[in-house]
């Protein structure tokens, strides 16, 4: 396969070379890390068609210089530019959020360990809160409601300005910073000053079906569950929050070390995305090479292929939902067309366009359509998104665990 084979940061940005992946899932992954108000992942190809109404990157390279140039923000300029353009998902990056973005995709990021969800009753919510984190250390637990941030209240906000109170300015969003957050449980209400720290996520977790999330390994350790008999037992769990570096070869690790008779539940509920390399590799894992994706460039048509030697017999059930976006729908897609798996849950997100990044006058960085990409059968994912082969509301974990066991893969 031709292509770039190489992400570059926002100094090694080279235009028309690499194509990168926004996730829109992003306001999830950053209200978890307290840090990029939106965002993108990179990858190093993808897309099966051009756009014909994008914004042109010379013009918006034009337009940041000409506001450098008058002594005003480039990034500012650009940003005009692209809004007015249309292009749904580009976006403009200074230097510090790219680093932040591109530390994002190593799986660490300067925050206080919570992810943060509406509620029912449209109150902002603690969705999950990381082991270890300042926010587990203060003993702030799921469930618990976000009433304020720095004293600001945040109970009516969207999500977005929420998570830009939870990462702070340019100067306040450092190691070390604080925020302190207004927390509100039952009818009580009490106030926890937190300190920014760096965090890494485990973007591969797993576990064997029927054992506590608590009890799980946090990455590929130990995946191969076994009864006291000694025997081989039940399927193996394998949930990928990201397609962050190496989450692919985890994924991997996993599916070869499982039991030889375990089917394997590959849950990719919520996961925003990442980089595209690390989606195709986790498709190799259950895939003797063969097309994962097309796309094109500039008119140009490329390809994404699996390695081969992946396991093609194991029992196979993908677990999707609305949050599954971009690689993870891409991962999705090329399953589900492949005949290789049983997709469960709900339509996915819908989102399969790619941006290639510029490196632009004054050091920012603008991602702008370029294209999209479509699964092995021709299909495009961009606002249609892919609805499982079996649609289920509540409870879809237990219908894809019965699924799972109905094609042998245990329980």
């Amino acid at each position: 396969m031709s292509g770039p084979t190489q992400c570059f940061g926002p100094r090694g940005v080279r235009r028309g070379v690499v194509l990168t992946l926004v996730f829109a899932g992003v306001l999830a992954t950053a209200a978890a890390t307290g840090s990029l108000p939106r965002g993108s992942a990179k990858s190093e190809e993808l897309a099966s068609r051009s756009v014909a109404s994008t914004v042109d990157r010379d013009e918006v390279a034009d337009a940041a210089a000409r506001a450098v140039a008058d002594g005003k923000s480039g990034k500012e300029a650009a940003e005009e530019v692209v809004s007015r353009s249309g292009d749904r998902w580009g976006a403009v990056y200074d230097e510090r959020q790219y680093e932040e973005f591109e530390q994002a995709l190593d799986g660490s990021y300067t925050g206080v360990g919570l992810s943060a969800k509406r509620s029912a009753d449209g109150q902002v919510e603690v969705a999950r809160v990381q082991p270890g984190s300042p926010a587990d250390r203060a003993g702030i637990e799921p469930g618990d409601l976000l009433r304020t941030i720095d004293g600001h209240r945040v109970d009516r906000r969207p999500v977005a300005e929420v998570v830009a109170l939870l990462r702070g300015d340019r100067t306040e969003a450092a190691e070390g910073s604080t925020v302190v957050l207004g927390i509100g449980r039952g009818t009580g209400l009490r106030t926890e000053t937190l300190r920014r720290a760096r965090l890494t996520t485990e973007a591969v977790t797993v576990r064997r079906i029927g054992t506590p999330p608590s009890a799980s390994s946090g990455s590929s350790s130990d995946p191969s569950p076994r009864s006291s008999s000694g025997s081989s037992s039940g399927a193996v769990l394998i949930e990928v929050d990201s397609f962050t570096r190496g989450s692919g070869a985890k994924v991997r690790e996993a599916v070869r070390t499982a039991p030889s008779d375990a089917g394997v539940l590959l849950d990719l509920r919520g996961n925003s995305g990442g980089l595209v390399t690390e989606a195709v590799t986790a498709a190799s894992a259950f895939l003797d090479g063969g097309l994962v994706a097309t796309y094109d460039v500039h008119g140009e048509q490329r390809a994404l292929y699996a390695q081969p030697g992946g396991d093609t017999d194991r029992p196979l059930v993908v677990l999707v939902d609305g949050g599954t976006m971009s690689a993870a729908e891409l991962l999705t897609g090329a399953l589900q067309d492949r005949g290789r798996a049983v997709t469960v849950g709900s339509r996915t997100f819908g989102k399969g366009s790619v941006q290639m990044p510029s490196k632009l006058p004054g050091g920012s960085v603008a991602e702008l359509t370029v294209g999209h990409y479509r699964t092995p059968a021709g299909r495009g994912v961009d606002g249609r998104g892919i609805t499982p082969d079996l649609t289920v509301g509540s409870g879809a974990e237990q219908r894809a665990e019965t699924v799972l066991s109905g094609l042998g893969g245990g329980s």
